[in-house]
Parts: structure tokens; C-alpha cells; sequence
């Protein structure tokens, strides 16, 4: 072989592996996403593993999380690459460890309001009485709410049985003086029980006051308004007495809002740029996530089923996400 025709052809033989080489640039690859198991997060989920494929060309598998396991498994392990919707206020300090020590990347608040709890009214009792503002405004008046047990009480509704948001809910039931006030804290038993006390004053156009909270598909179904707590909230107290079960002298407080974030693993963000561009940019309202949720109670829908919905019905929110070209390879996948 002459030196000619051997340049020849190691260049043809360097152009051959360069080739695929440029395919794989900025390409997105396998991804891994932690479909959680509540509602809002199983969606986004979805919606993330739809846009990733369709519009990217990701290889994405959903694997079932919930915030404690999903959350130590990629601290740990870096593995899944994603938790679309992580509520800040469950770990915290470990969160912030994790991100200082660069184990996991914040890339957006995925929930542009926050995760939001409070004391909550309907809209229309909040538009027929105006002067509803505060908790201590409503405590005023047990007549206008009254208890289904015994109706010469106030019904002050609780978190269900349980979760950490009843405890807090029996000391604030205290610290505001409730039962002297003429109310009676009621226990539904559970989320359904709670969920069916709203709707059924719903229906019947009655007065509801208690604990809920937001975004989900009963607030996107049945509009609510949530009452100010008269004061800020007070982190200390919150943490060593509010959250506490038997606290002994419990002051009014208001509840925290939780920052939500969409987290990946260090790894992750520094090998997949094109995922990551889309992640900084996904996020939505409380408002909009409890009108899909409540699309998706009424309907019966999967997770995937929703995610569907919402980017048929939505264009222009997720659209702002993307760039032209991804929206289109999205749209036409729909």
C-alpha cells in the first residue's frame, strides 16, 4: 500500500467514527424519573418523560418514589436522575447538604406558588361575607358553620388522622381559643372523609371552615379561599411547638409555605444539558395543576392519561418550555 492510498483510507476510516460521534452531541440519552405517588407529582412525571421522548429523543423509565426513599436513593446511590416535584420543608437540611456537597442540583420551583396549607372557606362564603379576612374573623361566627353532629356548634374541620398537619391543626384549634369561641374540632377519619365534607357543602351552597391544602383537585374543583392566619409564621415556634403533638401552650401561628423543587443528581446535570435546559424552565401555578387534577378525579384518568390532557389543553404554558422545534416534535407525537 502507498503512503497515498494509506492516508486515504485512515482518513475515511477517522471520518467513519467521527460520524456517529456528531449524532451523539448535545444528545439526550437515558433518563430515569421518579414517578411519586401523589397526584401533581405523578403527573409532572409524565409530562417530563412525554416532552423528554418525544421532543429530545430521551430514553426515559419511570420508577415509583415517594419523597423520604426517592430522596435518599439519590443522595446515596445518584440514582433516579430526577424527582419532578420534592417538597423543600420534608428534607430540608439534608437538601441543603446534598446541593453544598454537590451530590443533587436544584433546577426550578416547580410549583411557582409553593406548596400551601392553611385555614380555608369557600369562595362564595368569602364573597358574602367580605369582612372575612383572618381566622380570628371567622372564629367570630359558629353560627355560620354549623357542626353536622350538633349544629349549636361551629365545625372546624381537621386534617385527617395520622398526618402531621392534624397535630398542628389540634394546637392552633387551641391556641386561637376555638372552643370557647363555640367550636368543635371535627375528624373526617380521612382524606376521602375531608375531601367529602367540602364537596358536600358544595353542593348544598353551606358554609365550610378547616384545614386543607393546595395545589390538589378538590381546590381545583371546588374554589376555595384560604384565610390569613393574623400572624407571620414564627419557624421556632413552629418547629418546637405548632408541629408538636402536645405541645402544652401553643401560640396562633401561621403555616409555612413549601418551597417545591424539581431536583436531579450532580451527574445528571453535568451530562445531560439539554434535559437540564428544559427542567430550569418547567414549572406551573397551584391554579393550573388543581384544574388538570380535578380533570383527572372526574375522569378517572392515569397519570399518563393527564399529562395527555394537560398538553393537549395547555399548549401555551408548556410551549414556553421548549424551544419552537421541540414543540413541534411534541405536538405531533400528541
Amino acid at each position: 500500500m502507498t503512503k497515498l492510498e494509506f492516508s486515504l483510507l485512515f482518513s475515511l476510516c477517522l471520518g467513519a467514527t467521527a460520524v456517529p460521534a456528531l449524532a451523539d452531541e448535545g444528545s439526550c440519552g437515558t433518563v430515569s424519573i421518579a414517578e411519586m405517588n401523589w397526584a401533581s407529582a405523578g403527573v409532572a412525571a409524565w409530562v417530563d418523560k412525554i416532552i423528554l421522548e418525544e421532543g429530545y429523543g430521551c430514553d426515559v423509565t419511570l420508577v415509583t418514589g415517594d419523597t423520604m426513599p426517592t430522596f435518599a436513593s439519590m443522595n446515596e446511590k445518584g440514582d433516579p436522575d430526577i424527582a419532578p416535584e420534592l417538597w423543600g420543608n420534608a428534607v430540608k437540611l439534608a437538601l441543603d447538604t446534598a446541593v453544598s456537597e454537590d451530590r443533587m442540583v436544584i433546577t426550578a420551583n416547580i410549583l411557582q406558588d409553593g406548596g400551601v396549607e392553611g385555614w380555608w372557606i369557600p369562595k362564595y362564603t368569602a364573597e358574602a361575607h367580605p369582612e372575612f379576612k383572618t381566622v380570628e374573623d371567622a372564629l367570630k361566627h359558629p353560627e355560620l358553620f354549623p357542626n353536622p353532629e350538633d349544629p349549636s356548634t361551629g365545625a372546624l374541620f381537621n386534617c385527617p388522622s395520622g398526618w402531621n398537619c392534624q397535630i398542628s391543626t389540634e394546637n392552633l384549634y387551641r391556641a386561637y381559643g376555638a372552643e370557647a369561641k363555640g367550636f368543635e374540632l371535627v375528624d373526617t377519619g380521612s382524606a376521602a372523609g375531608l375531601d367529602g365534607s367540602i364537596a358536600s357543602a358544595y353542593e348544598r351552597k353551606q358554609a365550610w371552615f378547616g384545614y386543607y391544602w393546595a395545589p390538589t383537585a378538590i381546590l381545583g374543583k371546588y374554589p376555595m379561599v384560604k384565610l390569613d392566619a393574623g400572624v407571620p409564621n414564627d419557624k421556632a415556634e413552629w418547629d418546637a411547638c405548632t408541629s408538636q403533638p402536645e405541645c402544652p401552650e401553643p401560640k396562633p401561628n401561621a403555616y409555612p409555605t413549601s418551597d417545591v423543587f424539581t431536583v436531579v443528581t450532580k451527574a445528571f446535570s453535568e451530562k445531560n444539558a439539554v434535559a437540564m435546559d428544559y427542567l430550569k424552565a418547567r414549572s406551573w401555578s397551584n391554579e393550573l395543576v388543581g384544574k388538570f387534577l380535578a380533570w383527572q378525579t372526574d375522569n378517572q384518568g392515569t397519570n399518563e392519561d393527564t399529562a395527555y390532557h394537560f398538553l393537549e389543553t395547555y399548549p401555551e404554558v408548556w410551549k414556553a418550555w421548549v424551544s419552537p422545534d421541540v414543540a413541534a416534535k411534541v405536538e405531533k407525537a400528541l
